[in-house]
C-alpha cells in the first residue's frame, strides 16, 4: 500500500516509519467507518527477531519474523481466518499474491481501490461531521423565557 498510495509514498520518501503510522491511522478511521476488520501485515524478514502483533488504534499490525514475508504470513491468515460466515478480503497489487489468496477461498482487492474506499470513507466522515449540529446554546431552546431569565440573574451574581 505504501508504494501504490499516492499520499503515502510521499510521506516515505522522508520517513518510512511515518509512512506506516500513518496507513494503519488510516485503516482505523476506515474500520471504525466500514465496521470491516482490518489486520496490516509489514515485512521485516530481513529483521532479526520474532514476529510482532501490535493493536494500534483498534487495527491488529503483524510484522513478520525473521525469514517470513508478508505475503507468506498472509496466506497463513487466509487460511486461519477461513470462515463460513464471513469473507476474507486481500488487498494487494501483486498480482501472484492475488491468484494465491484467491486460490485459498479469499476475494482480492487492489491497492488502488482500497485507496478510493478510504479516501471515500473518510469524505464520508468529514461531511457527517459537518451535518451534526452546532450544540452550543442548545438549553437555550428548552428554556422559556422566565427560566432564561433567572438563569442569567444566577450567571451575573444577582439573585
Amino acid at each position: 500500500m505504501i508504494g501504490a498510495w499516492p499520499v503515502l509514498r510521499k510521506i516515505r520518501e522522508e520517513d518510512f516509519d511515518k509512512a506506516r503510522d500513518q496507513l494503519v491511522s488510516m485503516l482505523a478511521d476506515y474500520q471504525a467507518f466500514t465496521g470491516t476488520k482490518v489486520i496490516v501485515v509489514f515485512d521485516a524478514h530481513f529483521v532479526n527477531g520474532i514476529e510482532k502483533v501490535d493493536a494500534k488504534w483498534k487495527v491488529e499490525v503483524i510484522f513478520t519474523r525473521k525469514n517470513q514475508t508478508a505475503d507468506e504470513k498472509i496466506e497463513k491468515l487466509v487460511i486461519e481466518l477461513k470462515h463460513v460466515n464471513h469473507q476474507i478480503y486481500v488487498a494487494t497489487s501483486d498480482f501472484t499474491e492475488q491468484w494465491q489468496i484467491f486460490g485459498q477461498g479469499a476475494l482480492r482487492k487492489p491497492a488502488m481501490e482500497l485507496y478510493r474506499e478510504v479516501t471515500l470513507s473518510k469524505q464520508s466522515i468529514s461531511t457527517r461531521i459537518k451535518e451534526i449540529p452546532d450544540k452550543k446554546n442548545s438549553i437555550s431552546k428548552t428554556l422559556t423565557s422566565k427560566q432564561t431569565e433567572i438563569l442569567e440573574k444566577w450567571r451575573r451574581g444577582k439573585q
